[in-house]
């Protein structure tokens, strides 16, 4: 994960040193023989670009770019990721939009998952951490409505005291080392789903921080309590935000939601939450 995390950047680390046997002959580069070693691999640029086209990626960046200035002038290229973009299937939501740099785009694209593990309840309350469990305490049940996922088929449940649950994110761990985050800043991406109990009313609440090394705050998304009266559709609602721009430094993603009902029955009959997410996103795709 982390090579590929090395990749987006394009950056020439020492682990480039590893990838060698890739391209066997790019230690001779910098010798005596680096003209005819430049002749050897010159090939017509349209059949370099289909060879790299069927290489994986990581290769070509950290390896394949350095035998020779054709080579790196073709893994460089605009047309090269954009092609590989189209062949797998990474297309911008919004056609008016253009990436600044086609490679981060694709690399950005390919490593796109959501950074929370177990969003949707399927197992319990694992890799959630507890902060409040007020009333009769946090539960994972089935929908009360369908949701526009329809992988979704469960979801947290708060009942008439407050609880909270949140998670922390490591992007080293996930492959987004510090230099990529610092030099890049990519977006992040946040989405959570909420839903009320027709028959009681309810409170929802949500915190999203973006943290540095030592877990202080560089960034808070942090809206308005929403309130819903008793008697309401019951239906999905959700919230998103992205956070850009937003200087280096950043190092952890602390998540945290919950709420409560507002009439203090027994049960669960406070807000329910589902299908949170965090991605690290291409600017042009948010």
């Amino acid at each position: 994960m982390k090579s590929k995390a090395k990749a987006m950047g394009g950056s020439q680390s020492s682990s480039v040193a590893s990838s060698h046997e890739d391209c066997p002959r790019v230690q001779a580069a910098g010798s005596s023989a680096s003209f005819s070693l430049q002749r050897e691999f010159d090939l017509p640029l349209l059949i370099l670009e289909e060879i790299f086209l069927n290489l994986p990626p990581n290769q070509v960046v950290r390896a394949c770019r350095l035998v020779s200035h054709q080579w790196k002038e073709v893994v460089d290229s605009e047309s090269l990721w954009k092609e590989r973009c189209r062949r797998e299937g990474f297309h911008l939501r919004d056609t008016y939009k253009r990436p600044k740099d086609w490679k981060l785009f694709y690399f950005l694209c390919k490593q796109r998952r959501n950074l929370l593990k177990n969003p949707r309840g399927e197992h319990k309350m694992r890799n959630w951490k507890i902060l409040e469990n007020g009333g009769d305490r946090w539960k994972v049940e089935g929908l009360l409505v369908s949701h526009q996922n329809e992988k979704v088929q469960k979801n947290f449940v708060t009942s008439y005291g407050m609880c909270r649950k949140e998670q922390l994110i490591d992007l080293e761990k996930e492959g987004y080392n510090a230099s990529f985050m610092d030099h890049f800043q990519p977006d992040i991406k946040i989405s959570d789903w909420y839903a009320p109990r027709w028959d009681c009313g309810s409170q929802y609440e949500i915190c999203v921080e973006l943290l540095n090394h030592s877990k202080g705050i560089v960034q808070t998304f942090a809206p308005d309590t929403i309130t819903f009266e008793q008697w309401n559709d019951q239906n999905w609602n959700q919230l998103t935000h992205v956070f850009q721009n937003y200087g280096p430094g950043v190092r952890y993603i602390r998540f945290t939601h919950g709420g409560r009902d507002t009439q203090f029955w027994a049960g669960w009959y406070g807000i329910r939450v589902t299908d949170s997410s965090v991605e690290i996103c291409p600017a042009a795709d948010t």
